[in-house]
């Protein structure tokens, strides 16, 4: 147990176990039966030993202090998560069900190499690249593992600097995400989900009857309306939509397209959207799995950052295999999340803040250091290499309050609910 506690260059305790949940999780297509007892089993152990931890953790006023940036990257991302929600629902609805039927899937070269690979490769390590070894839910609870090794000091403190970061990160990420694909409605890689999966209307929008199917299959129409740039096909009437009422969130019909067996909820259509069926650019699964590679690369680093980027490249490559996405939503997902997770480094820094604030203070007494060094003054430097650690570390501060306990509870319990919603919520992205 000692490895839990030393510095994150020579810990190893942290990437066994975030192995070993894997591995252990992947028994449900093995041996379902020895899944249910193991699975519980490493559960326990961990949150056992993340509370025993609990007492002795030294960091809790820095936790405090991030905890409004913690809350307000957590408000944001789920405003982020509507609109996307939104939006998704949007490129569904507008074109109608039989557009999505109709519509061909895109060339997809990256489809094609893989493919070809497993005309060529040997049968055994076509299967493991086939093998659904890592999901979206593995990669949150990566993460989340990784936010509580603060408490065995392998990462830097503050956990909810780091979960701040990550979740305004993915925020930003998935923002960007739902501006990218409204803005240019692709067709899906699996033509029969949209009909599976919604029950929007069959025909188009008016929006999409007025400036899109008049023109989408003649190439003279294109032609006219580019050197016009105005809508001059006549449509005539147009069918209906339903209009249920929806108080002053009727301006949404026109968005979610609802029917009549939907329910009278606008939220419970947003739901229902899940990780739609277009295609989407870029994949939001990727984008989870890089950001958390990102941040178990700078956090911890070591030989478990690149067992994760292979887990990332893994379900790349199964993404784009089984059809989710195209080959480009997974490429833009990667250098789009690397290139986020960079630009957000002011939120949860690399550096030792600690370490900063002891070479301060340190710079501060160098004077009367160095005379009480002259002077064989030993109490005297003890004094003040005391007063560095006292100023520096919060541990040493023996006034911590009840309201700091209250708060290291309600994190714990926070957290743990967290975790148990990631289980069951993330199932589809």
């Amino acid at each position: 147990m000692r490895r839990w506690f030393s510095p994150p260059k020579t810990t190893a305790g942290l990437g066994l176990a975030a192995i070993s949940y894997v591995a252990v999780d992947y028994l449900r297509h093995l041996s379902p039966t020895w899944h249910e007892r193991l699975q519980p089993a490493l559960w326990s152990i961990l949150a056992l030993i993340a509370i025993y931890r609990v007492p002795f953790y030294k960091h809790w006023s820095s936790e405090f202090r991030a905890a409004i940036p913690f809350v307000a990257s957590m408000l944001f991302m789920l405003a982020c998560l509507l609109f996307e929600a939104l939006s998704v629902r949007f490129v569904t609805a507008v074109l109608g069900l039989d557009w999505h039927s109709d519509a061909s899937p895109l060339p997809d070269t990256g489809q094609w190499l893989l493919l070809s690979l497993n005309e060529k490769l040997p049968e055994t390590l076509v299967e493991i690249l086939r093998a659904r070894i890592i999901g979206l839910h593995h990669f949150l609870m990566l993460f989340m593992m990784l936010a509580f090794s603060v408490l065995f000091n392998s990462v830097e403190a503050p956990g909810l600097g780091l979960g701040a970061r990550y979740m305004f990160t993915m925020a930003i990420g998935r923002l960007l995400r739902a501006i990218t694909f409204v803005s240019t409605i692709l067709p899906s890689a699996r033509p029969w989900c949209a009909a599976a999966r919604f029950r929007v209307p069959t025909y188009p929008h008016h929006w999409a009857q007025k400036y899109y199917v008049p023109y989408a299959s003649d190439a003279d129409a294109i032609r006219q309306i580019i050197k016009w740039d105005i809508a001059y096909a006549d449509t005539g009437e147009h069918l209906s939509d339903y209009q249920p009422d929806w108080g002053s969130m009727n301006f949404l019909i026109n968005f979610l397209r609802p029917t009549p067996g939907e329910g009278a909820s606008w939220f419970s259509l947003l739901k229902k959207a899940g990780g739609g069926c277009n295609d989407l650019l870029y994949s939001g699964h990727m984008l989870v799995a890089v950001l958390t590679a990102m941040a178990w690369m700078e956090a911890y680093g070591g030989y478990s950052s690149a067992f994760i980027w292979l887990l990332v490249m893994h379900s790349a490559q199964r993404e784009i295999r089984e059809r989710h996405h195209y080959t480009v939503d997974c490429v833009v997902a990667i250098y789009v999340g690397i290139l986020l997770w960079k630009m957000t480094g002011f939120i949860w820094p690399a550096k030792d803040s600690l370490r900063s604030r002891r070479l301060a203070k340190l710079d501060r007494i160098q004077g009367r250091l160095i005379q009480a060094a002259k002077d064989s003054d030993m109490d005297e430097v003890r004094e003040l290499l005391k007063e560095v650690e006292l100023g520096t570390q919060e541990s040493r501060n023996k006034g911590q309050s009840k309201h700091l306990w209250l708060f290291s509870c309600a994190i714990i319990f926070s957290a743990l609910t967290i975790v148990l919603l990631a289980f069951t919520l993330t199932s589809d992205g």
